[in-house]
This record gives structure tokens, sequence and C-alpha cells, in this order.
């Protein structure tokens, strides 16, 4: 027997059995073509879904950590529980001087003024007082100019780094860079446009708000040494709970704090947040794997009912071949071709019309600022969908051909 694949009156004789009953071929297919579809949107979707909401920390690093002052739960030393406590630059040099985990770190302080320029002017912005390092932990958008950098902290420069938002109000058309505005009542010299493209912010979005060199902005508005927070970033293969022990240990030890006191304190983890988010969104994908897996079975099932119809229907033609010497592994290969042939065609155009509404879906939901959310069909998982379908399909129709194949010729020939 010629090789099936290359044998055309074995492809004609596919065509026919298959186009003997166009509507429940039809339907057999489109079980096929839906459950591929839904498996491979599902999956698609699931990583779009991801997708948009990371985009609310675009720009943040993943390996971020927070400490800022809280209010004691534990009285000590003669002071009444419920004091409000505070950070100051000596805490961070201590934490930079012990904890070699830390990459970056940058105590930051927070207020709102009022920013002028000329006579145009707006009130309650943000200024944020930064470090140089503040900039390796949330990447900005830098639209022209430059970034706040060591040389404007150690040499306390007024120097500011504006919002977009903040730049269009005041200057308009005008090019801010160079230009001084007022904060305040003190004037600081633009260096540089900025802006975010997440939602998650710290303080304000940069879009909002006016950011200035910590030590400057303490000194100018008479902040004393305390800080509003310090943020970090931790080395490779450490994650910032890791260093909460050590942190916490210095700073307590450098106020008037119980050392049990897990209060006085505040501790975030920002990369706990971003391993929720990705346990969150491992589950959604397992429940569109599970839910497209179930719509699959559903199609295979349909191909294996087709398959047992038509070697019913077939019974006659199988006897007659293998009375004329049809061997039995011409008959199974015969049957499963069949089958195969229905389940890559109609798979094919499930994963085909699943990847045209991925990709629209991708182009409605795209974000100049933030590009794509990434709704789309990788190869690899489409190559693992096809070839699940087809061995299944193969599966299903096994046991049918195997009944095909132990008919015997004169049982066959008498049925009707």
């Amino acid at each position: 027997m010629k090789n099936p694949i290359f044998d055309i009156d074995n492809w004609r004789e596919i065509g026919s059995t298959l186009a003997r009953n166009k509507t429940r071929t039809f339907l057999t297919a489109f079980g096929i073509f839906w459950g591929t579809a839904m498996l491979a949107m599902l999956w698609g979707g699931a990583e779009g879904m991801r997708g948009m909401l990371m985009r609310n920390f675009d720009g943040f690093a993943t390996n971020l950590g927070l400490v800022a002052p809280g209010r004691t739960s534990l009285a000590y030393r003669g002071f009444n529980k419920g004091m409000r406590t505070n950070l100051t630059q000596s805490d961070l040099e201590a934490i930079r001087a012990n904890v070699k985990e830390i990459e970056s770190s940058s105590g930051v302080v927070i207020s709102s003024v009022n920013v002028a320029y000329n006579t145009t002017s707006k009130s309650g912005v943000t200024a944020r007082g930064v470090e140089e390092n503040f900039f390796s932990i949330q990447y900005p958008v830098l639209y022209s100019g430059r970034l706040i950098n060591q040389s404007d902290v150690k040499g306390k420069k007024k120097v500011v780094n504006i919002g977009r938002n903040i730049a269009n109000e005041l200057f308009g058309e005008e090019d801010p860079l160079g230009k001084f505005i007022s904060l305040n009542g003190i004037y600081y010299q633009v260096v540089g446009v900025i802006g975010q493209t997440g939602d998650a912010t710290i303080g304000d979005k940069n879009d909002d708000s006016v950011t200035l060199p910590e030590n400057v902005m303490r000194s100018t508005f008479a902040m004393g040494n305390n800080l509003d927070f310090i943020l970090f970033t931790v080395a490779k293969n450490y994650d910032p709970d890791d260093l909460k022990p050590a942190v916490m240990r210095i700073v307590k030890s450098n106020h008037t704090v119980h050392p049990e006191d897990d209060n006085a304190f505040q501790w975030m983890n920002f990369a706990e947040l971003f391993r929720m988010v990705d346990n969150v969104f491992l589950g959604v994908s397992l429940l569109a794997l599970f839910v497209g897996i179930g719509t699959l079975m559903a199609g295979i099932i349909g191909v294996g009912n087709i398959m047992w119809i038509i070697v019913k229907e077939r019974t006659q033609e199988i006897g007659i071949r293998r009375a004329i010497g049809a061997k039995p592994k011409d008959i199974i290969v015969q049957v499963l071709s069949e089958g195969m042939v229905l389940t890559a065609i109609a798979g094919l155009a499930g994963i085909v019309f699943a990847t045209i509404v991925l990709f629209v879906v991708d182009k409605g939901t795209f974000d100049e600022a933030t590009g794509s959310a990434h709704f789309l069909l990788r190869f690899q998982h489409a190559i693992w969908i096809m070839l699940t379908f087809l061995v299944l399909g193969t599966l299903s129709g096994l046991i049918p051909s195997i009944k095909a194949m132990k008919i015997k010729p004169i049982e066959a020939i008498r049925d009707k």
C-alpha cells in the first residue's frame, strides 16, 4: 500500500467520506474549531489582562521596599504608647552602612506647594524631595532635559524636575528648560520635564508634581532632618522581607522605641505585591486552561462519535476491503486519517480565528505610553494546542478504527 500521505486516492476518499454527511461533519468540525478558539483566546486573554494590570506599576522596580514612620504600640522608657515616630537622614545612612544587601536607596520628603512662573501659578502641587538613586527605583519618562543627579544633591543646587502637566500649565508652548519657577516663593531652575506611564504613585504622579534634591528641600522648607519615608531596592536573589529584621533593628535602636514594637515603623514589600499579581494571574491562566480544555474535550468527543458513525455506515465497505486483501493496519490508517484531517483543519481554523480576535483586542487596548498589553497567542502555545488536539483526536478515533479492523468480511457483507 502506498504511503497514505502521498496517496491522492486516499485523500479523495477522506474528502468523500467527510462530505457524505455535510451537516454532521460541519457540526463536529465546529465543535473542534470552537474548542481550539476558546482555549487559545482564554490563554492569550489571561496574559493580556495581566499586562493591563501590570501597566499600573510600570516604571517601578519589582524588588522595592519601603520604611515609613508609624505609631508606637508599646510603652518604653517612660514614653506612652501611641506616640508618632519619625525617620531621619541618620537612619538612612546607618541602613546604608550596615545592610549591604541594599542595592539602591533614597530618602523622600513630600510637601504641598504653590508653583508659579511669571503671572501663572498653581496651588496644591506635590513637591517631592529625593536623592539621585530615586530614579533607579522609580523610572520616570524623561521628555526633555535631564534628571536630578549626584552633583545636584552634593552641591545642594536649587534645581527641579517638573511634571509634564505642570510644564504645560505654567509654560504653554514655551520651553521650560533653564527657566526659574517659584515653589512657595523660593526659586528653582528647571532642568528636566518628566512623566510616568503607570498609575502607581509615590506622593503623586510625576506628570503632576515637582521633584527636587531632598537635602535642598529639607533646608529651604525648614523640614529639619526628618524624612517621610525611605525607599530601597535589594540585590539579586534577595527579597525585601529578608532585610526587614536588620533594617528594623537599626531604626528602632536610633529612636526611643521598644525593640519588639512592630507598629513603631511601617514596612511595605512591593515585591510581595508583584508576586501576588503573578499568583492571581497564574490562577486565571489555569482557570482559562481548564475551561478551554473542557471545551476542547467536547470537540474531541464529537470526533470520536463521528468516527463511530462512519465505521458503522461503512461496515459493508470495510468487509469487502478485508475480503479482497486489505490489511488491518490499512483499515486503521484510513479511519484515523479521517479523524486527523477533520481535527487538523478545524483546529487550525480555530487558532487562526483566536489569533485574529486577540490581535484586534490588543490593538484596541494599545496605549501610546505603555505600549501593548500583549493580548496574543504565543507560538509555542499554538503548537501545544494543535499537538494536543491532534493527539487526542487521533486517540478518539483509535477505538472506532480498532473496531473496524476486527470486522469479519462475511459478517460485514451480510450487515444491513
